[in-house]
């Protein structure tokens, strides 16, 4: 796409999901590099930012919220920046087609059973979120309509007519919000069609995607982002390997064929149950995973007097603590592989480092969300 068709009615609406859409991709490229080598170049060399080659249509996840449009007709879309009014989206540049092929159906089948959007002011209504996710692997789909009462009229009729107009749904989810936040999903749901997951492939390896799993947005970078790091560890399949918060374990099974053993540790215990299954689907046999607190988890490895060679890290935007990267380094890996989305909590956790010792070999950022500001970006330190 050259800059004209670049151009985007939603982002003059006032969308914000795109800031950089209007710059040419290359110009982005060089201004994260840029960037980055401000916020790392203390730390030695950062080495160029590994781009997409097509940087479009690489969302495999998309929530659209439902609104009451002109002549009360039904509209689902984004908030405008800002604000609570909701923009009619039907497609985005950046989506995989199949996400809002999905979104358009189910606001078609939404609209024939005569379902009515929920009113966070008046608590009327029952349609909130709709969340829609694509595998690459079986170009099948799964929908998550979010609602704010469990009871669905018609709900056959509804994933009939979903079905009809979508044939790429491998499966609908009611989940049941009924809180007044703005988190979209709720703790409750059924499955209304499908097994309630879809299976998508990555690095080899084979993950359910459910309602509320964690899984990368940008499928196509995201393995060169895993296979870079699992390739700065230098693994050869003589190192016991740590996976912090490992989440459904996408790193660690990953890694697990270049390692004598994984280690997984998370405390989300739906993501582990997750990962165990994902263990058991591809038939590993040297990973396993524990629902624990990192940090704890290392601190009893360390009161045993055992250690791993190699950790890899990839924490939330708000980064590591302290606690966690001392305790890292009272266990003395080899190599610590931090993986960050947010190099700026990641920047702070390594002069933390530097102060215990440790050193940066090498500092790669991957740019796994074209046409925004953020910029992945993995550093491998050693002491």
């Amino acid at each position: 796409m050259d800059r004209q068709e670049n151009r985007c009615h939603l982002q003059e609406k006032g969308c914000g999901g795109c800031p950089l859409l209007s710059i040419p991709y290359e110009e982005q490229i060089h201004m994260k590099q840029k960037e980055m080598k401000k916020l790392m170049g203390n730390f030695g060399k950062v080495r160029p930012v590994i781009g997409m080659e097509y940087p479009w249509q690489y969302r495999n996840k998309a929530v659209s919220t439902f609104a009451e449009g002109p002549g009360r007709e039904l509209i689902s879309g984004i908030y405008a920046r800002g604000t609570h009014y909701v923009l009619p989206v039907h497609t985005c540049l950046l989506h995989h087609p199949r996400l809002d092929e999905a979104v358009r159906a189910v606001r078609k089948a939404a609209r024939l059973c005569k379902y009515r959007p929920y009113d966070e002011d008046r608590k009327t209504g029952l349609l909130r979120h709709v969340l829609v996710r694509h595998s690459l692997l079986t170009d099948e789909v799964l929908i998550v309509l979010v609602t704010a009462s469990p009871f669905l009229p018609g709900a056959k009729t509804f994933v009939k007519r979903v079905r009809e107009f979508c044939p790429k749904v491998g499966t609908i989810v009611q989940n049941i919000n009924n809180r007044s936040t703005s988190a979209v999903l709720g703790f409750s749901e059924k499955i209304l069609y499908g097994k309630g997951y879809i299976v998508d492939e990555l690095c080899g390896i084979r993950f359910r995607i459910a309602a509320s799993s964690f899984y990368q947005i940008n499928p196509v970078q995201t393995e060169i982002l895993y296979r870079t790091a699992i390739e700065a560890a230098g693994l050869n399949g003589t190192q016991t390997v740590l996976d912090a918060y490992c989440g459904v374990g996408t790193i660690g099974l990953a890694a697990a064929a270049y390692a004598k053993s994984v280690l997984g540790v998370e405390k989300n215990g739906s993501a582990i149950r997750c990962a165990i299954q994902n263990t058991r689907d591809n038939r590993i046999h040297n990973a396993h995973f524990l629902n624990e607190d990192a940090t704890k988890a290392i601190r009893k490895i360390v009161a045993r007097g055992e250690r791993v060679d190699v950790v890899f890290l990839d924490p939330p935007r708000t980064g590591s603590t302290p606690v966690f990267l001392d305790a890292v380094s009272r266990m003395n890996p080899e190599k610590l592989i931090y993986i960050s989305c947010n190099p700026k909590t990641q920047k702070r956790d390594l002069e933390f480092l530097k102060k215990k010792g440790w050193r940066v070999q090498m500092i790669q950022p991957v740019d796994l969300f074209p046409h925004t500001e953020h910029t992945e970006c993995i550093v491998v330190v050693s002491r």
